[in-house]
Order: C-alpha cells, then structure tokens, then sequence
C-alpha cells in the first residue's frame, strides 16, 4: 500500500510536530509514507467562505498531488471532512475533475480512522504517563463520524490515564473563519470549553485538530491552567522513557 501524508496548511506551518508524528506512528506499525512535495491546501477556507471558484485551483492541485497513492492520511478531521465532502461540490461542472475527486476522495483518511479502521491497529507501541483528556472535533465527530476511534487509541497508550471531558460533545467555538466573524462568540464557547477542561484535573488536553487546540490552547494558557495541549498524533508517537 502507497501512503501518503497529507500535512495540512496549519500543520506545515505552525504546527509541524503533529505531521511529524503521524509519519513516525506510521512507519512504527510498518508503512513506508511518501511526502508530495507538490500538495498545497485542500481549499476548505475558501470553500467555506463561499469562494467555491477560487477553492478549484486546490483541487486540482490536491488531486494532482494524491492521485498516485492507494491512502492518504492527514492528522486533521476538519481538512479530510473538506475533501470527501466538499471537493466534490467544489468540482461540480468539470467532469474530469468530478471523475479524480470520486476516485481520489474514498482513500484519504483521518489518521484514527485509518490506524483503526484500514489496518486494524489500536496500540501503536505508545508510552505517555499522564493524565490526559479528549476532545472530539467537531468535524471529525460530526462528518467524518470517527466516534470512539480516538478513544480506543489513547486506551491503548500504556500507563495514560484517560478522563472523561465534561460537555465533550459541543464546539469549542473555533470554526476556522467563524472565529474571525464572531469572535465574542467564539471566544464564548472557548471559555466553556477550557473550563470544561479544567475540571478534569488533566496534565494534557488531546484533539485530533490542531485548529481546536491552538483556540482551546489559547484561552488555557491566557488562564494559567498549567494544562498542555497536544495533538492526538504526538501522544500517540510518544515513547517517552522506553527503550523505543
């Protein structure tokens, strides 16, 4: 199988240690993960602010870049959801564009999903001794429905301590450009979340967006809680003192 790794804009940008860490969990249960230098963003931004003509170029350029490959993996619910529910409304009209977006779109996969799901795998050798909550996107919960995917992997990390996050079901108000639009809104329902947050006495806050996190992360650090945030990736690749 030809795995690809769908880095993201966020992630090759600000927050490179989750694309880093989904290719070393890969390559840890076996894969071999290519990087197409030629990937850009897959045109969620666009397409959610109602500039569906400017987000063709990057599906062209996403499939382009992907078209090779037997799955593609991204550590981001919200930019896999984008892909195999948006790319197709986006290239609606071009039919040979219609035609790679339906063969492409099926092989790209959240990386809970495709640990869980296509090579089913949930203890990938981690090892992180702290307390941890989760939070599950809104994207990945709501349209990818991964469920209880993340879960399953973080029960599987040894000596993690897992705890249940309050109100774990509601938004954390980011929204990508929502946040920019209302931001007493967003930052709103970012309070109640961190608070949320808090209450469970957790070391760590575990997402497997980092968009959520950075707005979550945000707000607990202006809060000096103390609590770190980390994308579901990190903690999975984590062999923090084993021999690993």
């Amino acid at each position: 199988m030809r795995v690809a790794l769908f880095a993201t804009c966020l992630g090759d940008a600000m927050f490179p240690a989750a694309p880093k860490a989904t290719v070393q969990i890969l390559e840890r249960i076996g894969c071999e993960v290519e990087f197409p230098a030629a990937q850009t963003c897959c045109g969620q931004m666009h397409t959610n602010t109602g500039y569906r003509k400017q987000a063709v170029s990057s599906v062209r350029t996403f499939v382009d870049a992907f078209g090779d490959y037997d799955a593609v993996v991204a550590p981001s619910g919200s930019c896999v959801a984008s892909v195999r529910h948006q790319h197709a409304m986006v290239a609606d009209g071009d039919k040979r564009l219609s035609r790679a977006v339906a063969r492409i779109a099926p092989q790209v996969h959240e990386l809970s999903e495709f640990l869980v799901d296509t090579l089913g795998v949930t203890d990938v050798g981690a090892y992180f001794p702290h307390r941890v909550t989760y939070h599950p996107t809104c994207h990945s919960a709501r349209l990818l429905r991964v469920g209880d995917k993340p879960l399953r992997l973080l029960r599987a990390v040894r000596s993690l301590e897992l705890v249940e996050l309050p109100a774990a079901d509601q938004c954390c108000g980011f929204g990508g450009t929502f946040a920019l639009k209302n931001p007493d809104v967003s930052v709103a329902m970012g309070a109640d979340k961190a608070r949320h947050v808090r209450e469970t006495d957790a070391e760590v806050l575990c997402a497997g967006d980092s968009s959520c996190l950075m707005h979550i992360g945000g707000l607990l650090s202006r809060q000096r809680s103390g609590i770190q945030v980390m994308h579901l990736a990190e903690i999975l690749a984590s062999t923090e003192g084993t021999d690993r």
